[in-house]
């Protein structure tokens, strides 16, 4: 299983209503193996992560849905327009796979 976790380091005038758009475009993706997403706010309790106030996270069954999503075409237009609400585009989002066991 991959545990796919994406922080944002949104633009201080970013458009909550854009976010909530592109989180819900995100989670109606239709990707065999794409199992479970879920986001929201970073409250960041150990305080490791204060310049990422925001967060999602995707389950996939193995690497293959992983790299089915990363090629989906909705991905790749919903992914563009997250990277417009970050400070500093592209480098505003910080991305992790860990692959774990069941």
């Amino acid at each position: 299983m991959i545990l796919h976790t994406v922080l944002c380091a949104l633009r201080a005038d970013y458009d909550a209503g854009e976010l909530a758009s592109i989180m819900a475009g995100l989670e109606a993706l239709d990707i065999a193996g794409f199992d479970r997403f879920s986001h929201g706010p970073n409250i960041d309790l150990e305080g490791k992560s204060p310049l990422y106030p925001f967060g999602f996270q995707c389950q996939f069954t193995d690497r293959a849905a992983l790299e089915a999503y990363g090629a989906n075409p909705d991905h790749h237009a919903l992914g563009a327009r997250l990277v417009a609400l970050c400070a500093n585009g592209a480098d505003g989002i910080f991305v992790s796979d860990l692959e774990v066991s069941a």
